[in-house]
């Protein structure tokens, strides 16, 4: 059964959440991958104001295909997030409570999830499609250049996930293959 999480994400939430918990997620999402990453660090180290607030939020590191007739978006499958590792704790530091992707951190990153009490969420890979079915709403934040890797505004309900690093350190990933490891 999995946990249900709403957005903004407080402390208190954020705390309940052990690796390996699945949840669903109701309410905002932001998607951006490594070339917003860039340009929202590149801000944050100029002293300006990001486009929208990471405080409490969530960060789905996504490339949606265009929205089919009647949808709000096309397939929004989740993309590596090893190239996010790089920003993912300056955007912590300013608040950013999860990370939605797929694949392992970097311990620099996980070592910024226990310090600034933020997790790390994988949705499936290849399920792009089902994933979508949980977005109700999609709207242009910022970086309309960047095509399908803009800033979006998602307002998603049960969208599913599973917490792979929480804020005590651990990693599932990690813990599955201890627990699978033949002596």
């Amino acid at each position: 059964m999995a946990i249900e999480v709403a957005t903004p994400l407080t402390d208190e939430v954020i705390a309940g959440l052990k690796a390996g918990d699945n949840v669903s997620i109701t309410g905002v999402i932001y998607t951006a991958r490594d070339a917003a990453h860039k340009r929202l660090v590149a801000l944050i180290k100029e002293g300006q104001e990001l486009p929208m607030d990471v405080r409490g939020q969530i960060i789905y590191y996504v490339g949606p295909t265009p929205a089919p007739p009647g949808r709000p978006i096309g397939s929004a499958g989740p993309t590596t997030s090893g190239r996010m590792d790089p920003y993912a704790p300056i955007l912590m530091e300013q608040g950013l409570k999860a990370m939605i992707g797929k694949g392992s951190r970097s311990q620099p990153v996980k070592d910024a999830m226990v310090r600034y009490k933020a997790v790390y969420l994988a949705a499936i890979g290849g399920a792009g499609a089902l994933l979508a079915r949980s977005v109700k709403a999609s709207e242009l934040v910022a970086y309309e250049d960047l095509g399908p890797e803009a800033i979006r505004r998602l307002t998603v309900e049960g969208f599913p996930a599973v917490v792979v690093n929480d804020i005590y350190g651990n990693d599932l990933y990690e813990e599955g293959v201890r627990k699978y490891q033949v002596s």
